[in-house]
């Protein structure tokens, strides 16, 4: 297929294949009556539970009851229940709502895959499952059967429990069991998940056939519905685990500012990358009139009818639709009760923005700052608000460019805030929500943050790392903007290395059925770390981006903030003074430089 570039001043636009025909290609849908269909195992698709062919875990006191991996070795039931991951407990994970086993300790909790038939109904974006590798990585392709008769192949990854990445697992465990007695290492699991033909109804899936050397343990998997009749207005990432307060019995009231409006509100909560749950003791929802107060009373959260909630380690809440006219460009308060101590916390460090905490008691309900008598500059926990109706949202996926940092603390300033405001004064494009998945210091394919534990490095893990949590399960997602790569090329990274980064990014984007827009590296010589060997590198993956068919549209923001004089430099009345981040004039020209109609999938 002919892909034929249109370039329009400094912006490159390219039309490639639409996102179906790349989900075909990927899925491999065919007609079951066009393609020879692999025998099912037993009588036909059967629930999860009954095809549970392995114990994974044991009580600590009956190490020897279970035999995970062929070795002797299992999963601490303390463990898991100190992690918040209880028989029969339902996890949010990733926009998925999956169920641990119900079974207890040292009963068959897990299926080894082996081609067998599941029975699994619904209709949604992607499958997702909870899974872990034993005797390492373990990988095999599966088939989804549609209730239309259609079919789809899918590719399923299980990292490796003992030596899988920290920075994609779900949660960590501190110990190993086995019959010689508690092994102080990590043990992972992991969801996973894989795209869906959207619209059609799922009715089965085959797992896929034994992959040999290592086995893939499947402990649950459901299909994720989509978000119908919601738009993400705002969401951070969560950059890191730290030390926080410690914080007990107190109220924490976050400021977060709106890109779109509606007339509902919910907000997520995350645990990402927690050891332990956190209880939520109440919640609300409030518009700003100044510092911590309120403007009206806050209005009331609730989390699947109850008041407060509990969040596993690893997992996410969502609250229950309200009924509440959420402004488009304004500031909201949300808050939450932290009854119990609160020491370390998933957090955005670079909010640039203020935000309170209260002395103790449960101030979720006042109107009044009074009782908010600290600040922060972090975003511990909160990770989205979507509101109701709208067209979706458009994420941005990036490092501190994009985070704001060098803009006007409390002041908005930050490019996707003008890229939002231009979005809402227009009428020729949908007005997307626009989503904040701005990292400062982060890479493409390099970790900063590990992934695990408490940690002062704040940079996250890695793009290709995030993309899943970031921008596959954002609410509405549409298009993913990636402007990254210029923390690789000051470490020493390769060109190579960040255009095969950028290249997953996009085929994943596609995969999903998301519309993938890339961003040229800006300029940033005169930083120490923005070597003529940096530059070099930088240019070349600028080369790459201005050449390719990878995405479906190129930003030229290089061509935007450099220098005509001195193009490795930022034009200094966009340079914030470090050479490295522009300030708000900088910040505003990159978003005026936008073409909207570019981020329309």
């Amino acid at each position: 297929m002919a892909h034929l570039p249109i370039r329009e001043g400094s912006v490159v636009r390219r039309h490639i294949w639409g996102a179906a025909a790349v989900l075909a290609l990927l899925t491999g849908l065919v007609p079951t009556a066009s393609a020879q269909a692999a025998a099912p195992r037993g009588a036909g698709p059967l629930p999860l539970e009954r095809l549970f062919d392995n114990r994974a875990v044991s009580d600590d006191a009956r190490p020897a009851d279970a035999d995970f991996d062929g070795s002797g070795r299992s999963l601490s039931a303390r463990d898991l229940a100190s992690a918040g991951w209880t028989p029969g407990r339902s996890l949010a994970v990733d926009g998925a709502r999956l169920t641990w086993p119900r079974t207890a300790p040292g009963a068959p909790d897990n299926v080894r895959a082996d081609g067998q038939s599941v029975r699994l109904r619904g209709r949604g974006d992607a499958l997702a499952f909870l899974v872990a590798g034993t005797g390492g990585e373990a990988s095999g392709t599966g088939t989804v059967r549609y209730r239309d008769g259609s079919r789809g192949g899918f590719r399923l990854t299980a990292p490796d429990w003992r030596s899988g990445p920290l920075a994609t697992k779900s949660v960590a465990l501190p110990h190993i069991n086995t019959p010689g007695g508690q092994l102080a290492e990590k043990a992972r699991l992991y969801v996973v998940s894989v795209p869906l033909a959207r619209g059609r109804e799922v009715a089965s899936v085959e797992l896929p056939r034994d992959p040999g050397a290592a086995d893939l343990h499947v402990f649950a998997l459901s299909v994720r519905t989509e978000a119908r009749g919601w738009t993400g207005t705002w969401s951070a990432s969560a950059s890191g685990y730290t030390a926080v307060g410690p914080w007990a019995d107190r109220t924490v009231r976050l400021v977060v500012h709106t890109s779109t409006g509606g007339p509902r509100v919910r907000v997520r909560l995350d645990n990402t990358f927690a050891a332990a749950p956190v209880r939520i003791g109440s919640a609300t929802v409030a518009v700003q009139e100044s510092g911590a107060g309120a403007r009206g009373e806050p209005r009331r959260l609730s989390f699947r009818g109850s008041s407060g909630t509990e969040i596993p380690a690893g997992a996410q809440a969502f609250s229950d639709p309200l009924g509440f006219d959420v402004p488009a460009d304004a500031n909201l308060l949300v808050s939450f009760h932290l009854p119990g101590p609160v020491a370390a916390a998933p957090v955005h460090s670079q909010a640039v923005q203020r935000s309170y905490v209260s002395v103790p008691g449960d101030h979720t309900a006042d109107g009044s700052p009074a009782a908010y008598t600290s600040t922060i500059t972090t975003w511990p926990l909160l990770t989205g608000v979507d509101v109701g109706g709208g067209p979706g949202s458009v994420v941005l996926l990036g490092d501190s460019i994009t985070d704001g940092a060098k803009s006007t603390q409390d002041a908005n300033r930050r490019w996707p805030d003008v890229l939002a405001d231009r979005l809402r004064n227009q009428s020729a494009v949908p007005r997307y929500g626009v989503l904040n998945q701005g990292i400062s210091a982060n890479r493409v394919i390099a970790d900063r943050y590990p992934g695990d534990g408490v940690s002062t490095d704040t940079g996250g893990v890695s793009a290709l790392h995030r993309l899943d949590r970031d921008v596959l399960a954002q609410t509405s997602a549409r298009t993913v903007v990636v402007f990254e790569g210029v923390n690789d090329v000051r470490w020493g990274a390769s060109a190579d290395q960040v255009i095969a980064g950028l290249r997953e990014i996009a085929d994943r984007s596609h995969a999903r059925g998301l519309r993938a827009v890339a961003a040229t590296i800006a300029p940033c010589e005169g930083e120490r770390l923005c070597t003529g060997a940096a530059d070099a590198q930088r240019e070349k993956v600028n080369a790459y981006l201005r050449g390719t068919d990878d995405f479906d549209a190129v930003l030229d923001f290089d061509a935007v903030l450099r220098d005509p004089a001195h193009p490795a430099r930022i034009l200094p009345a966009y340079d914030s003074g470090d050479h490295l981040h522009p300030g708000d004039a900088g910040l505003a020209a990159l978003a005026e430089s936008v073409d909207l109609r570019l981020l329309v999938p």
